[in-house]
């Protein structure tokens, strides 16, 4: 019984007579067949193919030996059952027709169901195409096979999305350290120069108060002089006018004259108190002015988010380079991949925008603007019909990004690009701040959301840039 208990009948049935394997030849793509129904399949002068899996067969069919042996024992042991009478062979009750109680062989393709031989020939199952049973079961698999895969290429797809979200996690928390180790450095600075203003500011109020305090104390002392002199005036002509007879005339002389002595009234001289309005008034203004020495306003600000891996910008998001290594960064919607570009974070759909940025000795950029629909996950040339608006340097030439390019033919290599943005115009145009020349102009109507735009292929020199003068100046009223 062991032959029968090792493999269902369905495994020892030739797919093309749908009976136990008679002489079991297997072909290279692992196939088995009675070598009579091969023969017979493979019609002289056609070609030799599997007649399960259509692969081609060129070699020889190689007979089964050990399939051989378990066919034989099988139908040994199935006469044995029949002799005890078992009826016919052993067979699972899933594989018999629950009608006819006939095996099933063969599967109804248009129903999608097994059925037995007298299913096929039934009004139900009449002129529908058929094939065996083991042929839908390797079709089955096949699609099974088929589904599989995309199963697998979906939950790997997640695996790798789960990653990046992972990985984004980690990232918000070094861009989260970033932000405020920049932001309390730039408040210390702000810190400090408060302080210092401040410790200026009474530095300069003592300096002032002791100024004041002494000129008062010089006053007073002038005065507490002028107040002994009088005072001893006072007491000679007391002690004189009570005197009688000839005496009195004898010092009257002298006692008049020191009496009638010209002295100065007393007056207080102005601008002796503290200047007040000189220390509070607009004092905030006042230092607001003062920290233009210290702050910057730089017209773009880069948006780290929108850099290639390939790129490092400075601290404060006013410089880009390029570098040999890529660095480990979250493949956000957002980013530039592979192409090394990044984007200002600030877009606009109006008005007008100046800035000005340093090339240097940088031997490939690329500056202008980018539309917000440009494409940031392919490699893409920045030419017009990809949604750029821009001005580039490559191989010791100079180009306008249109479509064909267009050669500029500049007088010398400028050491600064200033982008001009006319966004109610449709203008996009380029010069050289060093003597204002005009190197190119885009006429093209901004109908969406523009970005600043650099591209470095070079690492010798950054892309940086350049912060405007500002200045503060109150309003008038008029």
């Amino acid at each position: 019984m062991a032959g029968r208990h090792s493999l269902p009948e369905v495994d020892l049935t030739c797919p093309i007579c749908c009976e136990i394997f008679r002489e079991p030849v297997v072909l290279k793509c692992s196939h088995s067949f009675c070598a009579a129904c091969l023969r017979q399949y493979w019609t002289p002068g056609q070609s030799r193919d599997c007649p399960l899996c259509r692969a081609p067969s060129l070699d020889d069919p190689v007979s089964s030996l050990t399939l051989k042996n378990l066919c034989e024992a099988y139908v040994e042991d199935s006469e044995g059952l029949q002799e005890a009478g078992a009826g016919e062979l052993y067979c699972d009750p899933g594989e018999m027709c629950p009608s006819h109680g006939e095996r099933l062989k063969l599967f109804c393709l248009l129903d999608k169901e097994p059925i037995c031989v007298v299913c096929h020939t039934s009004r139900r199952h009449k002129q529908h195409d058929c094939c065996p049973v083991s042929e839908a079961v390797g079709d089955v698999k096949e699609k099974m096979k088929s589904a599989l895969s995309s199963l697998q290429e979906k939950r790997d797809a997640f695996d790798k999305m789960k990653k990046n979200y992972e990985d984004t996690v980690a990232y918000i928390e070094i861009q989260a350290r970033f932000v405020e180790r920049r932001t309390r450095e730039e408040f210390d600075k702000l810190h400090s120069f408060l302080q210092a203003e401040e410790e200026a500011q009474m530095a300069a109020l003592k300096a002032e108060e002791e100024q004041r305090r002494r000129a008062m104390m010089q006053k007073i002392e002038e005065i507490t002089r002028e107040i002994t002199s009088v005072s001893e005036s006072i007491r000679v002509l007391e002690e004189e006018i009570v005197l009688d007879g000839i005496s009195v005339l004898h010092k009257c002389k002298k006692t008049l004259a020191r009496a009638n002595h010209p002295v100065a009234d007393p007056i207080t001289a102005p601008g002796g108190l503290i200047d007040v309005a000189k220390y509070v008034g607009s004092l905030s203004f006042h230092v607001w002015e003062k920290m233009q020495t210290i702050v910057k306003y730089t017209p773009v600000t880069l948006d780290p988010n929108t850099a290639a891996p390939w790129l490092v910008l400075s601290d404060d998001l006013t410089s880009v380079r390029d570098s040999e290594e890529k660095q480990k960064l979250p493949d956000n919607p957002e980013r530039y991949d592979p192409d090394t570009g990044v984007l200002g974070s600030q877009s606009f759909t109006s008005g007008k925008r100046s800035w000005d940025v340093t090339v240097g000795e940088n031997t490939a950029w690329v500056v202008g603007v980018a539309k917000a629909s440009v494409q940031k996950k392919e490699k893409v040339s920045s030419v017009l019909k990809n949604g750029y608006l821009c001005v580039y340097f490559y191989h010791k030439m100079y180009f306008a990004g249109t479509s064909p390019l267009t050669r500029l033919n500049l007088k010398r290599n400028p050491g600064r690009i200033r982008v001009q943005l006319d966004c109610d115009r449709g203008r996009v145009s380029f010069y050289d701040p060093a003597d204002n020349t005009h190197i190119y102009t885009f006429k093209q109507a901004i109908t969406e959301r523009v970005f600043p735009y650099f591209w470095v292929g070079c690492q010798q020199s950054p892309l940086t840039i350049e912060p405007l003068e500002v200045s503060v100046c109150p309003a008038e009223r008029s």
